[in-house]
C-alpha cells in the first residue's frame, strides 16, 4: 500500500528531463506550489549525450553539465523534488492523484514529461559505444561525423529521412535494412535515392558494432537470405528501429493515440482538463532539447492559467 500525503500541490511535474525542469521553473516562478517527480537523476536523455552543440547559448556543452544548469534553474524558485517511480494518475476532477510506488501525491494540475526511449538493437557493442559513435539522433550528433562514413540502421521514415539529412554532412551514408525494400514513404525514398553518397544494403542485419574501446571502427553484418557475414569499416552508427513513448502509466486516462503518444493541443493540454503533456512523450514531429524546453514553458504557463480560471489561486 502506498501512503497518501495530505498536501495538495498546484502543479506536479512527472519527469525531470529538459521539458519537465522547464515546466517546474515556469510554474514555481509563477508562485505555484510545484513538485517535480523523477525516478532517476535529473536530465533525461541529456545524461546520455556526451556533447550538445545545438542548444542556444552554448557552442558546445556536455550533456550532464546542461542538465545540472537546468536543474539549478528549476529549483531556484522553491520547487520541490522527490525521487519517485510514478505508476499512474487518478483524475478526481479538481484534484489529480499521482500514484507512485512509495506514496500518492495530490495536485490541481499534472504535467507529464516522461519522454521516450529508443528501441535498441540489442547487439554486442551497442551499449559500449553509445556516445562514442553509436547514436539515435542525426540532428543531435550528425555534426560530429562531417566528412566521415556512417551507417543508418532501419528502413522506415525516420531512418531514411535522417539518412538523407546525414548525407549533407558525411562523406558516405549506408542505409542497412533487413528487408528487400524500404518501408519509408515514397517521397522520402526518392529523396534518398537522389543522393549520390547514400548507399543501400538490403536483406541485411547488424550482428556486432566494432570498435577500439574509444570509438566505433566498423560493423559486422549478415545477409538474412544467404547467411553470409561481412564487415564494413565505418565511423558511426545511427540506429532507427523505433522510438517508444514512456506512457504506459497513463494509458487508462484515454489521452494517448494507438502508438502510445500523448495527444495535446497547442497549450500542451490533453483531453483531460488539468492534465498536460510535454516533450518527447507528446505526439509531435521534432524531439529535441529545444522543443522540449518550449513545451515546458508553455505548459508551466498554461497550468497557471488553468488554476486561475478555476478561481483557485492562493
Amino acid at each position: 500500500m502506498t501512503k497518501e500525503l495530505d498536501k495538495v500541490y498546484d502543479v506536479i511535474v512527472i519527469g525531470a528531463g529538459p521539458g519537465g525542469m522547464t515546466a517546474a521553473l515556469y510554474a514555481s516562478r509563477a508562485n505555484l506550489s510545484t513538485l517535480l517527480l523523477e525516478k532517476g537523476a535529473p536530465g533525461g536523455e541529456m545524461l546520455n549525450t556526451a556533447d550538445i552543440e545545438n542548444y542556444p547559448g552554448f557552442k558546445s556543452i556536455a550533456g550532464y553539465e546542461l542538465a545540472d544548469k537546468m536543474y539549478e534553474g528549476a529549483m531556484s524558485f522553491d520547487a520541490e523534488h522527490q525521487l519517485a517511480d510514478v505508476t499512474g494518475i487518478s483524475d478526481e476532477g479538481d484534484i489529480k492523484i499521482v500514484h507512485t510506488k512509495k506514496a500518492d501525491y495530490k495536485s490541481k494540475t499534472v504535467i507529464i514529461a516522461t519522454g521516450a526511449s529508443h528501441r535498441q538493437l540489442g547487439i554486442k557493442g551497442e551499449e559500449e559505444y553509445q556516445g562514442k559513435g553509436v547514436s539515435y539522433c542525426a540532428v543531435c550528433d550528425g555534426n560530429f561525423f562531417r566528412k566521415k562514413n556512417v551507417v543508418v540502421i532501419g528502413g522506415g521514415d525516420s531512418a531514411v529521412e535522417e539518412g538523407t539529412y546525414l548525407s549533407q554532412l558525411a562523406d558516405s551514408v549506408t542505409i542497412v535494412h533487413r528487408r528487400d525494400k524500404l518501408r519509408a514513404q515514397a517521397v522520402l525514398q526518392e529523396r534518398a535515392f537522389e543522393k549520390e553518397n547514400v548507399h543501400f544494403l538490403y536483406d541485411t542485419v547488424p550482428l556486432e558494432i566494432l570498435g577500439d574501446s574509444h570509438r566505433v571502427t566498423g560493423l559486422r553484418l549478415q545477409n538474412v537470405k544467404t547467411k553470409e557475414e561481412s564487415e564494413l569499416a565505418i565511423d558511426g552508427v545511427f540506429i532507427y528501429v523505433g522510438v517508444i513513448p514512456v506512457s504506459e502509466a497513463f494509458t487508462s486516462l484515454g489521452i494517448t493515440d494507438e502508438q502510445g503518444w500523448i495527444k495535446t493541443d497547442d497549450y500542451m493540454q490533453t483531453s483531460r482538463p488539468g492534465i498536460f503533456a510535454i516533450g518527447d512523450v507528446r505526439a509531435k514531429h521534432l524531439r529535441q532539447i529545444a522543443t522540449a524546453v518550449g513545451d515546458g514553458a508553455i505548459a508551466g504557463q498554461a497550468a497557471y492559467q488553468y488554476i486561475e480560471a478555476q478561481g483557485d489561486l492562493k
